[in-house]
């Protein structure tokens, strides 16, 4: 017997390093943990009756020794039963420290008893302790094995050199997948059933699944009548192959099993077809390649998850007996350390995305990018520039999947993080009538993302915007995305605007009009809990506007930009303030089929980036019988989608009373009408064009006294307050990021008079001044900042921009290496160290910098244009001419601008909206407009393209 229970004690301890240190989702691993149970088990029911005798004999170690094993077995016993989740992870680990403590004594007095650990006490304990290191030994390297080689084996990290062309991405063009860049690790299918499998995991994980089972994800599919209509449109013009571009974050069931070979419409009402993004899609990523998104990760196929699904009940519940016991495998398998350390990194290999020549038969173009904006600003806690430096750094998650309760296995101390993807599709649960999902949508969208605040009235007229208008191109109309802080190229340069006369802040003063004049008020949209560009996402698709409402006290409404027709069911007025992005193909049709693919140029993008502000102008008149109180109504309004598309999703078809246009994976031509669609050809309960709510995100009200036409002008009024300190900025910021450089210093200017000890004042002072060429000015102030706050990245930046105009190279890097001592990721600060080594003829030490930038994003143009040079000057003209490569791939087409030569001459609106500054005016008041056609109805006038 006490052989036996030796041996049992031994093969247990060596099982368990087996299974603590190298966890795997394999048989043999499985098996070891059967084993472990079963023996175990059998020595706890043979230590329990022998315990009395255990404990009355030998010595003092000996009995402690076996104590602590029989406690120690008794809670591996409990813990077969109920299983070691997270919340039961601090008994799983009692259980090994006891076994470990009792069996090293046990060892011990063992070893004791037969003089292997010396015949005096000094030997003893030296025997003693080197047996403890030894242990503590193998604990440490399974540990190390089982902890740290696995997050290192695990890890997002960049290429240094991204492809010269999509050809060169995923699989490449002989791939299954291409030109999605997903791939999976054995190169081949993965069963469509695999992915359609969630209901497998609520056995577990009961809340994630309804969590998710209601989410955008699992509606990212066929079972999403936008996205339906969106790839049927594509097949149709562009081609099946040319689709698989978005089945690799939309449709795994059917890209991965070899299914999206077919065009859709043939395997649409399959339920492949309505799988969506599943658990299994997400958690099967054992690879992320690269933060350049594209779908650019590795899928692995687990076979074991055949058994999770099994239908043979036996089967089914050995599997799950072995996950309780021990649940690390199955999180190995499903949880990659990259998932939770890298989570934005993760998420970027969908949410950023670019388009090339297999998909729009074109060039490189930039499509959505959730990720760079984020990674460049402080929101991210990377970005040294950044106009605020939030308290503490935020991912993907902390905002899109937030912690709530649940009792499922993987919670952590009573919470998991929602899988209901909270954000702002508000048209999916309401086509789906999910009232819940909606809700959580809208609470989402109003949980105090942006602010509104109608800050500041003017006098209108009189001002000139040559001098903004009429600078080169902004660098955002050559791509379909916005460029922010990720890009020093997006800021304005030069003198553009002229300080205005300003009664502000509205709220503090008590502002007057005069009945007969025209007013420009002044409304600032300030992003505060958004971390990236707002709006996100697909920005050609969204209906996202600025409205604006004045009205007197007898309730007449004076002024109205940005009114919804059909009594706020139709589409928005076209003279609103829209945030978006206005693409056109290569005949000037507008993008809003979600044709992303037939993008040649872009009319204008206008978003906000993380951490800013925009400040929009309003035009306003003040009629003769105006009351004596005007009350403004600013809302900045969210509708998923436009409204053009929505008809078009649901019953768009082409006119057939109109000449058949000519299409091409370039331009539509054809003439298109909004009618009853026949039901079949519809995804969903709703068989008709909902009415998508318009959701107010963040208002503003201030009130305006009116004088009469014959009393004298209201002077401009100005009341500083310490805190009104960030509505100040927040206007200033706005005029700056639209170019209006004198008015931002002002602006500026007045933060620095409320606070002078504040240094946010005097650094974006500087910060404007360095950009309208003003260097001896900007050094004054920001020597103030420097004084106030010596390590302030954002004013050591702009000050060694400043340095480096003086010729002062050293000076200035010394500079930008203290920025990047606190912000070693800002990549643009790296471009800049890059330049001025550059500017030195230190080549060598240019290259590593700008190789840093590299490491950051794989395709920052600036790098690469910047290693061509660096390697030009080496001599080493292969490299030079891999990085000029680059270089061309990603530059923007500065040629397409002529292409809205002649939309923007047919469409004034759109031409107003995409100067960097500019006034909107009132939609006409008085008579009813005509209301537009249901989606049930045909839509009365056909136009090309679609265009409304």
């Amino acid at each position: 017997m006490d052989r036996w229970r030796w041996r049992s004690v031994l093969v247990l301890a060596a099982s368990a390093v087996y299974l603590y240190g190298f966890p795997s989702a394999t048989i043999a691993y499985g098996t070891v943990v059967l084993f472990h149970t079963i023996v175990g088990i059998l020595l706890t029911v043979l230590l329990l009756p022998m315990l009395m005798k255990l404990l009355s004999t030998g010595d003092a170690t000996a009995r402690l020794g076996w104590l602590l094993l029989t406690a120690g077995a008794v809670l591996g016993v409990a813990l077969t039963y109920v299983g070691t989740p997270n919340r039961l992870k601090g008994w799983l680990f009692a259980h090994i420290g006891l076994c470990v403590v009792g069996s090293l004594l046990v060892a011990a007095s063992w070893l004791a008893s037969r003089g292997w650990l010396g015949s005096t006490a000094l030997e003893r304990v030296l025997g003693f302790a080197g047996l403890v290191l030894l242990a503590t030994g193998v604990a440490t390297g399974s540990w190390w094995y089982r902890e740290i080689a696995w997050k290192n084996t695990h890890r997002i990290v960049n290429p240094r050199m991204p492809a010269s062309s999509m050809d060169g991405e995923g699989d490449g063009p002989q791939g299954k997948f291409f030109p999605s860049s997903a791939q999976t690790k054995d190169g081949g299918y993965i069963p469509a059933k695999y992915f359609m499998q969630s209901d497998a995991c609520q056995r577990c994980h009961a809340d994630i699944y309804r969590q998710w089972y209601s989410s955008a994800h699992h509606f990212s599919s066929f079972n999403n009548q936008w996205y339906r209509k969106s790839i049927e449109y594509m097949q149709d013009v562009a081609g099946v192959r040319s689709s698989k571009w978005c089945a690799g974050c939309h449709d795994p069931a059917l890209l991965f099993s070899g299914l999206f070979d077919k065009p859709i419409k043939e395997i649409v009402d399959r339920p492949e077809a309505k799988a969506g993004l599943s658990c299994l899609m997400c958690h099967s990523i054992v690879q992320v390649k690269s933060t350049m998104g594209q779908g650019d990760f590795v899928l692995e196929y687990p076979k074991l998850h055949e058994l999770a699904a099994s239908e043979n009940p036996l089967v089914r519940t050995l599997h799950d007996f072995l996950v309780r016991v021990n649940p690390e495998p199955h999180r190995r398998t499903f949880m990659k350390p990259f998932m939770r350390t890298q989570t934005a990194e993760f998420c970027a290999s969908c949410h950023k995305v670019h388009l090339d020549v297999p998909v729009n038969r074109y060039r490189w173009v930039r499509g959505l990018n959730e990720y760079d904006n984020w990674q460049a600003s402080g929101v991210s806690g990377q970005g040294a520039r950044s106009f605020y430096y939030p308290a503490t750094s935020m991912m993907c998650a902390d905002c899109h999947m937030p912690a709530v309760r649940s009792k499922d296995d993987g919670n952590v101390e009573g919470f998991v993080h929602s899988h209901r993807f909270p954000g702002a599709n508000t048209a999916v649960p309401t086509a789906n009538r999910d009232q819940s999902q909606l809700e959580l949508s809208q609470k989402f969208l109003q949980d105090k993302q942006l602010s509104v605040d109608i800050f500041a009235i003017s006098p209108a007229g009189g001002e000139t915007l040559e001098a903004a208008s009429g600078r080169s191109i902004r660098p955002e109309l050559s791509t379909s995305f916005a460029v922010g802080e990720e890009a020093d190229t997006s800021l304005p340069k030069g003198p553009a605007g002229q300080a205005r006369p300003v009664t502000a802040p509205l709220g503090r003063v008590n502002a007057a009009v005069r009945r007969g004049d025209d007013v420009r008020v002044d409304v600032v949209v300030r992003t505060r809990k958004v971390g990236h560009f707002f709006p996100g996402g697909t920005i050609d698709a969204f209906d996202v506007w600025l409205e604006l409402q004045a009205t007197d006290e007898n309730g007449r409404t004076l002024f109205w930009s940005g009114k919804v027709e059909d009594d706020g069911k139709g589409p928005v007025e076209k003279g609103a303030h829209f945030y978006r992005s206005l693409l056109i193909d290569a005949h000037g049709h507008p993008i809003n089929k979600r044709n992303a693919w037939a993008n040649r140029a872009t009319v204008y993008v206008h978003l906000i980036p993380p951490g800013a502000a925009d400040t929009a102008h309003y035009h306003v008149h003040i009629p003769e019988n105006a009351g004596d109180k005007i009350t403004l109504h600013a809302r900045l309004n969210y509708r998923k989608f436009m409204w053009s598309n929505t008809q078009f999703a649901f019953g768009g078809a082409e006119d057939p009373s109109q000449p058949h246009g000519a299409v091409t994976p370039d331009y539509d031509d054809r003439k298109w009408l909004f009618k009853a669609a026949d039901p079949g050809t519809i995804s969903g309960d709703m068989k008709i064009a909902p009415n998508l709510p318009i959701i107010t995100v963040a208002e503003d009200f201030k009130t305006l006294n009116v004088l009469g036409r014959k009393a004298a002008a209201p002077p401009p009024e100005v009341t500083l307050a310490k805190e009104d300190w960030t509505r100040w900025n927040d206007y200033g910021i706005g005029l700056f990021l639209q170019g209006d450089l004198k008015g931002a210093a002002a602006a500026f200017q007045r933060v620095a008079d409320v606070d002078p000890q504040n240094p946010d004042g005097w650094v974006n002072i500087g910060r404007a001044l360095v950009q309208e060429g003003d260097t001896g000015g900007a050094k004054v102030v920001l020597e103030k900042a420097l004084a106030l706050k010596p390590e302030l990245a954002r004013a050591n930046f702009f000050y060694a921009r400043i340095l480096k105009e003086e010729g002062k190279y050293d000076d200035a890097i010394a500079g930008l290496k203290r920025v990047l001592a606190q912000y070693p990721r800002d990549r643009v600060v790296h471009n800049e160290v890059g330049r001025i080594l550059f500017l030195q003829k230190r080549y060598a030490d240019a290259v590593t910098e700008f190789n840093e930038t590299l490491a950051i994003d794989p395709e920052d143009l600036q790098a690469h244009y910047n290693l061509m040079l660096c390697y030009s000057g080496l001599g080493d003209e292969r490299r030079a001419t891999e990085h000029q490569q680059r270089y061309l791939r990603f530059k923007a087409d500065e040629a397409s601008q002529a292409v809205t030569g002649p939309y923007r001459q047919a469409h004034p609106e759109d031409n107003n909206e995409r100067q960097p500054i500019h006034e909107h005016v009132s939609v006409t008041l008085g008579a009813p407009a005509a209301k537009r056609s249901t989606a049930a109805n045909a839509y009365g006038t056909s136009r090309p393209g679609g265009e409304q």
